[in-house]
């Protein structure tokens, strides 16, 4: 079949699925956690000649670690799906009525986007994710995974559209793209598709961008930062940001850069330096912190690093603002924490900082969809618009307004025979 043809049938599908009571879904997705218990060994065995052609073809041990999907892993997306399921139905909620006039009544009503396209690293729990989240949400999708987990997104792909189907969700609901060129192609069809979301670096979100019409929702590199201030709590700083750090490294929310106010960085740098050296954390260090431990030369490009790995950079700073306009300036507006029991500060970091999560005393690792509540994520946007930060069922949705009348006309309004109340009114969005 053709990327458009693909399309087309997820076009078609949407238009149906944004219909769809929440009951069926809810059953829909009970099908999927049991279509994948059900082939576990199947989908094991899928991975792990991913990872055998993978480790052949010499593809980096971040990279490995994020393709690994073993049986701890399914339960884990199985347990992100039950998560889904208990949360309320996301579309037809009322975020707005007003009474207009008299019997003229307007609401506000969550919607499916429709057909959304998604593009995402070498990472198959994703895949199973990103699908449940478009339907819990009401949309069509089409997915497009790294080519490392060809053979587990294929399995998995084809295990969650036998399920759904079974469960009369509308066939070619789900699509899997499985070159770059059916991505090249999928980014021309903006009769189709309404949203692209990348996951990936800048610089491959930004090709995106410059190469389709079709709005895009980027999820940018994860260059987190740990600010330990000078009244931090150093016990606790020790804690935070090993874990920020060690705690799983392959992932975008760990902290790649760890900044240190000049006041205290004499006694912690050491205190930190000994937590890290027991995960054999390589350390690059600003001059300052070169006077202090032993460990690698930072360089300029060391700050606008994502290591995914156990490397970290480390700067002292003169202050709060300093660290501030260092985070504002290599950070990539994922997550960044700061350390400090001065709540002025605190909030003056928390205000300023330019990223989507922001956190006091503790781990960047949080910075997560089902850690949220979410259910799942298909990702952390470093977007302004739309949605920001952990994207689950809100950032899939829109809305629409829908208005009653009862024979209402313009004119009357506009020769000032009638006059708007704009009133609020309680309650959900009905037709009598």
């Amino acid at each position: 079949m053709s990327i458009q043809n693909m399309a087309s049938a997820a076009k078609a599908a949407s238009i149906q699925m944004a219909a769809l009571d929440g009951d069926i879904k809810n059953k829909a997705l009970k099908a999927i956690a049991g279509a994948l218990l059900s082939n576990k060994e199947a989908i094991i065995k899928a991975n792990s000649n991913d990872l055998i052609r993978s480790e052949q073809e010499s593809l980096e041990l971040p990279l490995l670690k994020r393709l690994k999907f073993d049986e701890h892993k399914i339960a884990e997306v199985i347990e992100g799906i039950n998560s889904l399921i208990g949360l309320a139905e996301p579309v037809g909620q009322t975020l707005m009525s007003t009474e207009l006039d008299q019997g003229l009544e307007l609401y506000k009503v969550s919607c499916p986007i429709g057909v959304i396209g998604i593009i995402f690293e070498s990472r198959p729990d994703a895949l199973v994710q990103i699908a449940t989240l478009c339907l819990k949400s009401g949309n069509a999708v089409l997915l497009k995974g790294g080519r490392e987990a060809k053979e587990t997104n294929k399995i998995l792909a084809e295990i969650i559209e036998e399920a759904t189907i079974k469960a009369v969700i509308p066939q070619g609901w789900i699509q899997l793209l499985e070159t770059r060129e059916d991505v090249s192609e999928m980014l021309k069809l903006d009769d189709y598709i309404d949203l692209i979301i990348p996951r990936g670096s800048n610089a491959f979100v930004k090709y995106i961008l410059q190469n389709s019409n079709i709005p895009v929702l980027g999820h940018a590199d994860g260059i987190c930062h740990c600010y330990v201030d000078g009244e931090a709590d150093l016990k606790q700083a020790i804690s935070i940001v090993n874990d920020s750090k060690t705690q799983y490294v392959a992932v975008c929310n760990a902290t790649e850069t760890l900044l240190v106010h000049q006041a205290i960085a004499k006694e912690f740098l050491p205190l930190v330096k000994a937590e890290l050296d027991k995960s054999n954390v390589i350390i690059y260090g600003c001059e300052n912190t070169l006077k202090v431990i032993e460990c690698e030369p930072a360089s300029n490009e060391s700050y606008a690093t994502e290591y995914l790995d156990y490397a970290i950079s480390v700067k002292v700073v003169k202050n709060v603002e300093e660290a501030i306009e260092h985070i504002n300036h290599y950070g990539s507006g994922h997550t960044d924490a700061i350390i400090t029991e001065n709540n002025a500060i605190a909030n003056q970091f928390m205000t300023l900082v330019d990223a989507g999560n922001v956190f006091l005393n503790c781990s960047t690792r949080f910075s997560d969809g089902f850690k949220y509540g979410f259910g799942a994520e298909v990702g952390i946007s470093t977007n302004k618009i739309h949605a920001r930060g952990p994207v689950g069922l809100d950032g899939l949705l829109i809305y629409k307004y829908k208005m009653i009348g009862k024979g209402h006309i313009a004119k009357d309004y506009s020769e000032g025979i009638k006059s708007f109340t704009h009133k609020k009114l309680d309650g959900p969005f009905h037709i009598d």
